[in-house]
């Protein structure tokens, strides 16, 4: 039997500017790994990471990294971390608005990925 997912992670240009933007802009909290290639954050429920390519990927080639499929964070404050993201000009692909899923928008990241946030759990 298949479960998941389990575990996913952005394949991303430059490791430590991928890292340090989910740790201090986004507020995720890296834990440690064996892995010199990867980046883990800590998750309640499906592990996150950023990665350097695998073997073969050109992330340049791509017209746009992670089109059609939406990854979804949660934050209680999502509405505060929009304004924070928002005076650091990370770009808001939507703005907040309330849904069935609490304050939720969108926001691109350095990779071009596209996060969305919300704040019911």
């Amino acid at each position: 039997m298949t479960t998941g997912p389990d575990f996913v992670s952005f394949q991303v240009r430059d490791l430590e500017a991928s890292a340090a933007f989910y740790e201090n802009v986004v507020g995720l909290r890296q834990v440690p790994t064996p892995n010199p290639e990867a980046a883990v954050f800590a998750s309640a429920g499906v592990a996150f990471a950023v990665r350097t390519p695998l073997p073969g990927v050109d992330l340049d080639a791509a017209a746009q990294l992670g089109a059609g499929i939406g990854v979804w964070f949660h934050d209680d404050d999502a509405a505060g971390l929009h304004e924070k993201l928002r005076d650091q000009q990370v770009p808001i692909v939507q703005e907040p608005f309330d849904g069935p899923f609490g304050t939720t928008f969108s926001f691109r990241d350095p990779d071009g990925y596209v996060v969305t946030i919300h704040s019911k759990a």
